[in-house]
């Protein structure tokens, strides 16, 4: 699947720039504030604080080994990953399909069929459904094949089958260490599935938010998108490292994540510098590109926080047995959805 990732961000890289190429029909809102040389400026900065702040946050979860607190057994690691999953749901509910509405029901667009349909939320919709589906098949299909490549002979094979349907009234009897080893072996192939899909759908939205930026020549613009940014790409990166950390990739597997997720937005940034001169983001073809691929991340994003983050953790029978867990859990949660929604004041 990290294969697939490489392959879908290449096709990202190589065909957003040339989708969103179009003519233009409505003159942009920007035209009074462009300062190219001021714009260029705020665009470095943004890529190295972006660069930074998303490849702490990514990274941070991963230190377990190192910072006793942050092994995905304690507590603390529990409530960052609370407020992570916060900022990423508010990201898709806030920040992305507003903006995927906005660009899909443009004036910019003709009537038909845009304004006649609601393709935004059919096309969230539609990414949600798509990315369950990926995910049960990808763990249905990672499982079986764990499991037929495990050797197994007379019980321990019947227990496995029943383990694999979930049955266990065969033999009367069961073996612990064969049971502990597939439930163990489970989860961590979730963990792993979480961590890719999860990152398929941040590098869709990180692509575009990045083109946008890097081809804004207007420094009002840019400012604000700095700082929220720069936290949604800390507080995000925190929330897949710690699917990542939790997955137990190899080491060249954990890394090639991580520079995935801490170079799409910076490359992004690169990409709408260099087609600053030739990018119109009022364009009919930009408004389609922008509003569907918005659509799609947000709901990836929006599944991914509510059944594979939040739902998992919350029902996770260390916090269903914490009282002041489950306290700790939702506050933080609330603030991590609250300090992103606060965000789409400014960007």
């Amino acid at each position: 699947m990290n294969k697939f990732l490489f392959i879908f961000f290449c096709f990202l890289l190589i065909i957003l720039p040339n989708l969103v190429l179009g003519e233009c029909t409505c003159d942009s809102d920007d035209l009074q504030d462009r300062d190219k040389s001021t714009a260029l400026k705020y665009k470095l900065v943004a890529t190295a604080t972006i660069l930074i702040a998303g490849a702490i946050g990514v990274c941070l979860p991963m230190l377990g080994k190192i910072i006793p607190a942050l092994k995905p057994e304690n507590n603390i690691f529990f409530i960052i990953k609370s407020y992570a999953a916060g900022v990423i749901l508010a990201t898709g509910f806030v920040h992305i399909l507003p903006d995927a509405f906005e660009n899909l029901t443009s004036p910019c667009l003709g009537e038909n069929p845009w304004g006649k349909f609601p393709f935004s939320g059919f096309i969230a919709m539609v990414s949600a459904i798509g990315t369950l589906m990926v995910d049960t098949c990808a763990t249905s299909y990672f499982s079986k094949k764990k499991l037929s490549a495990a050797p197994t002979t007379g019980d321990e094979e019947k227990v496995c089958e029943d383990v694999g349907v979930h049955t266990h009234a065969t033999h009367g009897h069961a073996h612990p260490a064969v049971l502990a080893d597939n439930a163990s072996t489970s989860d961590l192939l979730r963990h792993r599935v979480i961590s890719q899909v999860l990152e398929l759908g941040i590098v869709v939205h990180s692509v575009i938010i990045g083109i946008s930026l890097g081809a804004s020549e207007s420094p009002n613009t840019i400012r604000p998108l700095i700082a929220a940014l720069t936290f949604h790409q800390f507080f995000e990166g925190m929330g897949l490292g710690g699917c990542i950390s939790q997955a137990k990739f190899k080491a060249r597997a954990t890394a090639l994540m991580v520079l995935f997720f801490s170079l799409t937005t910076p490359i992004g940034i690169g990409i709408g510098i260099g087609i600053t001169n030739v990018y119109n983001e009022s364009s009919p073809t930009a408004l389609i590109v922008e509003g569907v691929f918005n659509s799609a991340a947000a709901g990836i994003l929006v599944y991914m926080a509510l059944v594979d983050l939040l739902a998992a953790d919350f029902m996770n029978p260390k916090v269903q047995a914490s009282s002041k867990l489950q306290l700790g859990v939702n506050i933080s949660l609330l603030l991590g959805a609250g300090c992103m929604s606060l965000l789409a004041k400014w960007a």
